[in-house]
């Protein structure tokens, strides 16, 4: 789920519409994954919780699992309304280097890697090789749209 422009926070780098394109490229392959494109609609706030109120209206009975980053997850009590989150899903947290969770949430064992989107754009605005950090479908939309020069 791409976000829009929400209010809280400055704009991301590419447009919506790149964005989109390159989500839905990155998971072209895989069958049980969906790309939801509610956050991008006029007048969505962007607020997780407006989001999840949103699916759960859209889909009723079904149970929701939010999944984030550790980094995100220890900075959870700052978002807007984030005690009704947890009464709307249950949490799924990735490790990060550096990060040590003491939580109830459920934590996706894998390998954290060292690297961040930030750190990708970064290196492609200084024309850096980043072919084995992305899926390759991904890697040609970014050069055939020139983004994040």
């Amino acid at each position: 789920m791409p976000t829009g422009a929400p209010a809280y926070r400055p704009a991301p780098v590419a447009a919506a519409a790149h964005r989109l394109a390159m989500l839905k490229l990155a998971t072209a392959s895989e069958p049980r994954y969906a790309v939801d494109e509610r956050e991008l609609q006029p007048g969505a706030s962007g607020f997780t919780f407006d989001s999840l109120a949103s699916l759960q209206k859209d889909f009723p009975g079904k149970s929701w699992i939010l999944l984030m980053g550790a980094d995100q997850y220890s900075k959870r009590e700052t978002w807007h309304r984030w005690a009704d989150i947890e009464k709307l899903c249950d949490y799924a947290v990735f490790a990060r280097p550096g990060c040590n969770l003491k939580t109830k949430a459920k934590i996706i064992p894998m390998t954290p890697m060292p690297i961040s989107a930030s750190d990708i754009r970064a290196r492609l605005a200084r024309g850096e090789d980043v072919s084995a950090m992305l899926p390759p479908p991904v890697l040609g939309y970014i050069r055939d749209h020139r983004l994040y020069r």
